[in-house]
């Protein structure tokens, strides 16, 4: 690892200490966030190279996690961050959520509320508003399809057994998970989470889907209620 300030410009930088080259030779593990940004953009501006210009980019939204979050005309925002670096790095950030929640060829089989999250989590932590989304799944609990059911405010995501149920039926699904997400981060189930749970229970029934869990995420935490007996 090399010992010269990260705030120094990349053309100053000793060439086997370049973020490029030393991805290309010890792997994209070795580089530090800035470094790894500084390789999307390429160049810096005058008065800054790409490393010290990713360091203020990370500094200014706090981390990956909120520059996630940034709009392309958030990171405009920042000096030295035109349109096309702007849209480079949501381009990137999106393709590292979506393989973090891509399956491999073979389907994701579902064993337990801690597979779920393994599926879901990366994408559904980030979210500031309620996503409710559900897992089709067939005999084998192995999923079919994700279906993202409602989108909601800040506080609730309005969701019907029917709008559950529906995509589970066209697509021949033997049983369902739902979960959502709680943009406070703290995962505990509200009052309204259980009691649409259980009306959620009695529409499987009806159907003949085996109705497996709800899982509520929060901020790298989440509640099954099937865990908590709660269905």
């Amino acid at each position: 690892m090399s010992d010269i300030p990260y705030s120094s410009a990349v053309r100053e930088l000793p060439e086997e200490d370049r973020p490029r080259e030393r991805l290309a030779r010890l792997g994209p593990e070795a580089l530090r966030d800035a470094e790894l940004l500084a390789v999307l953009f390429r160049t810096g501006t005058r008065e800054h190279g790409a490393v010290a210009l990713a360091e203020q980019v990370l500094k200014r939204f706090e981390g990956l996690r909120a520059l996630a979050r940034a709009s392309v005309e958030e990171l405009q925002e920042i000096k030295g961050l035109g349109k096309v670096k702007a849209i480079e790095i949501k381009a990137a950030l999106e393709l590292g959520m979506r393989m973090a929640v891509t399956p491999d060829k073979s389907r994701t089989r579902i064993r337990s509320a801690q597979d779920v999250v393994d599926y879901l989590m990366p994408r559904l932590r980030h979210k500031e508003c309620e996503l409710f989304q559900c897992l089709l799944l067939n005999t084998k609990n192995e999923v079919l399809k994700t279906v993202d059911v409602s989108q909601g405010g800040l506080d609730a995501a309005v969701v019907q057994p029917r709008d559950v149920f529906r995509p589970a039926v066209r697509q021949g699904a033997s049983a369902v998970i739902v979960c959502h997400n709680h943009p406070s981060g703290d995962p505990e189930p509200s009052q309204e989470d259980i009691q649409l749970t259980r009306r959620l229970a009695e529409a499987a029934e009806l159907l003949g889907i085996r109705f497996l869990d709800h899982i509520v995420f929060g901020d790298g935490r989440y509640t099954s209620l099937q865990e908590r007996n709660l269905m």
